[in-house]
């Protein structure tokens, strides 16, 4: 945990993509419980779905994963990325996409060493592929590249449904297990999800984050939001191809409501607001997760 209190956040948030910045402590129990308690991390290649300046693509490199990559939407994000990565001396591609591309506008999308967008191409689809994250062959039509998937996506507060879009997505592309947090008023309906995608649904820490005061709109200095950390574990064979093709479908239908979203939301923040590192979060774990050492 303390060697993610150097890493920067935002400096300017995009309220529209519900950016809040990862905190060490959440980051560093992420991925602390998907290394050390379910061998997910070490050797394994990691995909960060949503990973903002790279908090827990930098907490995986550092606890020994054999590849990451971190995907987010947002340029600015991931140039901050980059430069984390880079002044940490650690080896981490980053790549500008739209979640939805990675698994159908181009097929199996795997990791560029560029976070710029291809002008020839929609919305910034990846220019080219390299195999180095998959064991797939070429003529396999599986999205499974990854081992590991991790997330810390947006609560779908601004976007209706985006949340679970990330998760979805995460399902479809790892072959291991996906760690993923959640507003804890949502674990009913993710476990109803997970007997419908044919995987294994746990709670692995309750968590408490604080939520500063980073745009216009909020009123109070900081809001605490109960938390889940969850682990999805893939069956063997992976998910059902009927998962896959309702992925399809909510894809078109979230892609609606982020249109919707950035026509009706206004662009104002508070900046960085002095610091740019990470804020606090509260962990009240289960089964003796507490704060500690990590």
């Amino acid at each position: 945990e303390m060697a993610l209190q150097d890493v920067d956040v935002f400096e300017q948030p995009k309220v529209h993509l519900e950016q809040y910045p990862t905190t060490p402590h959440l980051a560093a129990c992420c991925v602390y419980e998907a290394c050390y308690r379910f061998g997910d991390i070490e050797d394994m290649s990691v995909c960060d779905l949503g990973c903002g300046t790279g908090m827990l693509s930098i907490a995986a490199s550092i606890l020994g994963a054999g590849y990451v990559c971190g995907v987010d939407v947002d340029p600015d994000a991931l140039q901050i990325a980059k430069n984390n990565a880079d002044e940490m001396e650690l080896e981490i591609e980053f790549v500008n996409s739209d979640i939805a591309h990675l698994c159908f506008d181009k097929g199996p999308v795997l990791p560029v060493n560029s976070i710029e967008h291809d002008a020839a191409s929609e919305e910034g689809v990846l220019r080219e592929g390299v195999e180095r994250a998959s064991k797939v062959d070429k003529a396999d039509k599986s999205i499974r590249a990854w081992d590991t998937v991790i997330m810390n996506p947006p609560f779908g507060t601004r976007c209706k449904g985006m949340d679970m879009l990330f998760l979805h997505t995460g399902i479809c592309m790892a072959r291991r297990a996906v760690y993923s947090m959640h507003k804890s008023s949502t674990r009913e309906h993710i476990q109803k999800k997970a007997i419908q995608w044919g995987t294994k649904f746990e709670v692995i820490a309750e968590l408490k984050f604080d939520v500063p005061a980073m745009y216009d709109f909020h009123k109070k200095e900081n809001v605490v939001i109960e938390v889940d950390l969850i682990r999805m574990k893939i069956p063997e064979k992976g998910v059902d191809e009927s998962v896959i093709q309702e992925l399809a479908h909510l894809v078109l239908e979230v892609r609606s409501n982020a249109d919707q979203e950035r026509m009706d939301t206004p662009t104002g923040s508070k900046g960085s607001g002095g610091s740019r590192r990470g804020g606090s979060t509260r962990h009240d774990g289960k089964r003796g997760h507490g704060r500690g050492r990590r």
